[in-house]
């Protein structure tokens, strides 16, 4: 049988959601990345993912950026079956979370549409990120989905 911890569990789960959140952020700026560094860019947002999934405050937005980030992390490795899975789920928990949230679910989806070169789902879900911006009321995040949007090939 497992021993409780010595440490405050859900301190570390607080901690661990958001430093491996950042760590692959780093990452996922990173112009160029090793093999390695795809590797733990992937086993940080999954890990991010499960510590949110252990935090008493957690969300379905949290969930939806965790998922949405997952997403952009395996587009970037080219794993379009995951890319789509984690956009969907992304998709789902940003339903109630407004314009913003729902506009990066399709960004992440379209992501996942270019990388599995389904050019028509990726055209459909651009337009639905798109119209989405016109709702976002943040300027400031107006302009990152935007950016973000104007970068999927």
């Amino acid at each position: 049988m497992t021993q409780p911890p010595d440490f405050d569990l859900p301190a570390a789960h607080k901690f661990f959601s958001v430093h491996c959140f950042n760590e692959a952020w780093t990452l996922i700026d990173k112009q160029q990345r090793t093999g390695e560094e795809n590797e733990q860019m992937v086993r940080l947002t999954q890990a991010s993912l499960w510590h949110w999934t252990r935090r008493e405050d957690c969300t379905a937005t949290n969930l939806s950026v965790g998922h949405w980030q997952a997403a952009r992390v395996y587009a970037l490795v080219e794993d379009a079956a995951a890319a789509r899975r984690h956009g969907l789920l992304a998709l789902e928990y940003a339903k109630d979370a407004g314009p913003f949230y729902l506009g990066y679910a399709h960004e992440a989806l379209a992501r996942a549409a270019a990388v599995a070169g389904d050019d028509g789902r990726k055209k459909e879900h651009l337009a639905q990120a798109q119209a989405l911006v016109a709702a976002v009321e943040n300027a400031e995040e107006k302009k990152w989905l935007t950016n973000d949007l104007a970068t999927i090939n």
